[in-house]
């Protein structure tokens, strides 16, 4: 009997499902599990039917972050090589052109926690620990969280998690902006399922422009960004979807949107 492989992927009604794999290791991410989570948010993106995707991890940890068992055994070289393959990943996570929401349970720490800050949501349940802990291993965090964990919660909050390398529980994460929703363990599943739900049934392609259009939301330069936002906006009303919504509100029910 094979082993499964590191991550496991899942669409359903327009949902992906993103499953990290290594719950014997509390998908610590080594060199494997990187690649896969990277060629498989590659191919999620390239499929124009998906709607919406949730990323997770296992009932103990979302993930731990890089594998520094194998580290060890690196050469400097391949340590860079290991940095480079979980940003890889982390960014095409990031790079998702439709809505993603992380499922936290347990452990998300340092990397783990940073393939987190990729998604645009993140939802916990109470068991959650998240934290960026790589000063106490004589780094920081590499995989994109220097820049995310600031935007997300504010530079003094971002200084105080990275540069104390403390993990917070649940309350504090949702205190702080790092989590979006906290809520019991058995119920985790499905206020995950009925907010990517909602999603999905919204006009696909407003969205993904929707989204685009967020992604310009904190560029330096703010005139060019106000253009780039009007176009994508403009760019959805000569559409059938954009039409169908209208048709839809003036009739009284719900619209059925096709991508189009």
């Amino acid at each position: 009997m094979s082993a499964q492989p590191p991550v496991l992927l899942t669409i359903e009604q327009g949902i992906a499902t993103i499953t990290l794999n290594r719950p014997q290791a509390l998908n610590a991410i080594d060199r494997e599990l990187a690649r896969h989570l990277r060629e498989i948010a590659e191919a999620v993106a390239a499929d124009d039917d998906v709607r919406a995707v949730l990323l997770r991890g296992g009932e103990r940890a979302f993930s731990t972050g890089a594998d520094l068992r194998e580290r060890l055994a690196m050469t400097p070289d391949e340590l860079r090589e290991h940095t480079r393959l979980i940003r890889e990943a982390a960014e095409a996570v990031a790079g998702l052109p439709v809505p993603s929401l992380a499922l936290i349970r347990g452990y998300c720490l340092a990397g783990g926690a940073e393939l987190a800050l990729a998604c645009d949501l993140r939802f916990a349940d109470t068991t959650a620990r998240i934290g960026f802990p790589e000063v106490r291993r004589g780094i920081f965090p590499g995989a994109g969280g220097m820049l995310r964990l600031p935007r997300l919660v504010g530079p003094a909050r971002a200084a105080d998690l990275i540069l104390s390398g403390r993990v917070v529980d649940a309350d504090e994460a949702l205190r702080i902006g790092l989590v979006d929703r906290v809520v019991p363990p058995e119920e985790l599943e499905r206020v995950a399922a009925e907010y990517l739900e909602l999603i999905a049934g919204n006009a696909p392609l407003a969205v993904r422009a929707a989204k685009a259009a967020l992604r310009h939301a904190f560029d330096a330069d703010q005139e060019r960004a106000a253009r780039l936002i009007e176009q994508l906006r403009a760019s959805l009303d000569d559409t059938d979807d954009y039409r169908e919504g209208l048709r839809a509100f003036a009739e009284g029910r719900a619209p059925r949107f096709r991508g189009r």
